[in-house]
């Protein structure tokens, strides 16, 4: 899968590795797992084998599909993007080889009039795998990790490990305080709460503990959206208007 995207602050999806697995409250209710179980019932063959069902729910078996002809998408791409890369998955969960993310860093090098969004819950395997393979670090490349409540705090720490340009954290679905978040060296700070069936409910709260957070270390803050079963009708109204700070970087072109 590959193409526009609705997410608000990406334009694009780019998902060059498919199926997943549960490793933390956050994916509990995940939109991927219920896309990739609709994906697979209509006989789409990169999730193939992907989900299972568990009760009323889909959720995730932990195979993982290398998707080779979805790797150079990109490069045909020739209005610059921002792209999320692996909204259906997690390029650094241990499934996936190094030697296949070496191929993924080729392709958004190749295509640097891009800036490609990097999301995982695995910072450490992050690094690690950069690190180890002396990965460059590429202007073009934004890299994430999820922090869901206070208890994954220590993802941000991971992130800072891990050479790059623009370190972002995303906040979502925030399912608790992360009170006392140190965000320093982290550029951009998404927040939002969780949608869908079963959807938690997100306190204003949280929210404000990560504003202050981003005003004391000068990190843009983008709030999403307050979540819940009807995610449209809820908005993403915050403190009377809409936030959509972006990095310095981009801010800057």
């Amino acid at each position: 899968m590959a193409g526009l995207s609705d997410i608000e602050w990406t334009d694009a999806t780019w998902n060059p590795v498919s199926g997943c697995t549960i490793i933390s409250p956050g994916c509990t209710n995940c939109y991927a797992m219920r896309m990739a179980a609709r994906l697979e019932s209509m006989g789409h063959g990169h999730y193939r084998g992907t989900t299972r069902k568990s009760g009323k729910r889909s959720i995730w078996t932990g195979k993982v599909i290398l998707n080779e002809r979805m790797l150079a998408a990109p490069r045909s791409w020739s209005k610059p993007r921002m792209i999320f890369v692996n909204s259906m998955s997690d390029l650094f969960q241990e499934g996936v080889p190094a030697d296949f993310i070496v191929r993924v860093w080729d392709v958004m090098a190749e295509a640097h009039w891009h800036i490609f969004q990097i999301l995982t819950k695995r910072p450490d395997n992050m690094a690690r795998i950069l690190q180890e393979r002396q990965l460059p670090i590429l202007e073009n490349v934004w890299l994430g990790t999820s922090v869901e409540n206070g208890k994954y705090l220590n993802r941000i720490d991971r992130l800072r490990e891990a050479p790059a340009a623009v370190r972002f954290i995303s906040f979502e679905p925030l399912i608790g305080s992360v009170k006392g978040a140190d965000l320093s060296e982290i550029d951009w700070a998404i927040v939002g709460g969780e949608s869908g069936p079963g959807a938690r409910p997100m306190d204003i709260g949280w929210v404000d503990e990560i504003k202050l957070s981003c005003d004391n270390s000068d990190t843009a803050f983008f709030f999403k959206q307050w979540g819940g079963v009807n995610k449209k009708k809820a908005g993403r109204i915050y403190q009377g208007q809409t936030w959509d700070e972006m990095p310095v970087m981009l801010r800057a072109v």
